[in-house]
């Protein structure tokens, strides 16, 4: 898998957004960011549907940032019906989300979530959390090769 293989970030709120994407600029994340605002628009760019149909414009993110709370289908339902497909389930998913309560945290590892990290407060800590999320997905794992699973 390649360092600069897209990450999807499923983030409705536009504050969020543009916080994370100034922290990933501070940590000079060389990855493409695929923005959904929803889990329904999250779920058509994974499973190619209408305006996703194209895979060579909506290529396999190699991570998934991935909120809870979300207008229509919530962060929960997506990261539920993604880990039940065969060709999806191997895409690592991090739950970005504000929530700490316990029965979230239980939920998302039993459903297959890959970490559960609470957005911090602060934006210096938000910068040094992403670095270590960064240092972590992209300089220590190894990844699923991904590609092959569209084949």
């Amino acid at each position: 898998m390649s360092r600069t293989s897209p990450i999807l970030l499923v983030e409705d709120s536009d504050e969020d957004y543009e916080t994370t994407m100034r922290a990933f600029k501070k940590v000079r994340m060389a990855n493409q960011v695929i923005r959904c605002e929803d889990g329904d628009q999250a779920l058509d760019y994974l499973f190619r549907r209408g305006i996703y149909k194209d895979a060579l414009k909506s290529p396999r993110p190699s991570l998934i940032l991935l909120d809870l709370n979300l207008p229509g289908t919530d962060g929960r339902a997506v990261l539920e019906k993604l880990k039940k497909e065969s060709n999806l389930r191997m895409i690592p998913v991090v739950i970005l989300t504000t929530s700490s309560d316990q029965r979230d945290i239980d939920k998302c590892y039993s459903e297959g979530a890959n970490s559960f990290v609470q957005k911090p407060v602060s934006f210096e800590n938000f910068v040094e959390s992403l670095q270590r999320l960064k240092d972590f997905w992209f300089e220590i794992v190894l990844h699923p090769d991904l590609e092959s699973e569209d084949s």
